[in-house]
This record gives structure tokens, C-alpha cells and sequence, in this order.
């Protein structure tokens, strides 16, 4: 994944490993929006990754990144449903009949 390790349990996208420059180094903890309070306020170093502000972020940089980085992990492999990702994401939406006409009308056909 981008240069970067991903770790999959119980079916999911769990955790990202980076070692590049920042923003991309350190740990990425895939998770959704709904559950970032309750996971900042656990883990005070994480934060919103600031390209993917879908998943939290701790950096290498951090001088807790150790002991806070093997909580998470524990935390993960007690497979603590707020850590985790479906791999695939979301269906995508089916167009709108008019979207669909707007098109073909702005298309041009070479014979």
C-alpha cells in the first residue's frame, strides 16, 4: 500500500505502517470518523492523518510513539471493533438516468 505495510485481522484493514517523510511516518490507525474521539482520547497522539483524515495518525516523531504505538496494537488484536476497515470501501453510486442522457447528448460519434 503506497510504499507502506498494511496489516489485516479479522477481515479488516486495521493498522498502516510508514516509514517515509511525514506525513507518512509512523502509524495509521484505519478506522472510521465516528469513532475518532473516543480513540484520541485514549491515545492522545493520535490525530486525523493530514492527507487520509478518515484514519488517525501517530507520528514516529512523537516521543510516547513506542508505548502508545504497542497499546494499539494490543488494543487491535483484542480486535476492538472501532479499529478496522472493510477492505474495499463503499459500493459506488449508479448514475442518474438524466445524468446518463446529459452525457450522451455532450458525446460526438466520428463515422
Amino acid at each position: 500500500m503506497f510504499g507502506c505495510q498494511a496489516a489485516y485481522l479479522h477481515g479488516r484493514l486495521v493498522l498502516v505502517l510508514a516509514a517515509k517523510e511525514e506525513p507518512w511516518n509512523g502509524l495509521m490507525v484505519c478506522t472510521s470518523r465516528e469513532y475518532h474521539s473516543a480513540l484520541v482520547a485514549e491515545y492522545p497522539g493520535l490525530q486525523p492523518h493530514p492527507v487520509l483524515p478518515k484514519w488517525l495518525y501517530l507520528t514516529q516523531s512523537s516521543n510516547e510513539f513506542e508505548e502508545m504505538a504497542q497499546q494499539i496494537v494490543v488494543q487491535t488484536l483484542k480486535n476492538d471493533r472501532r479499529i478496522g476497515v472493510e477492505p474495499g470501501g463503499g459500493k459506488r453510486k449508479q448514475p442518474s438516468s438524466s445524468s446518463i442522457k446529459k452525457r450522451g447528448a455532450d458525446r460526438k460519434t466520428f463515422d
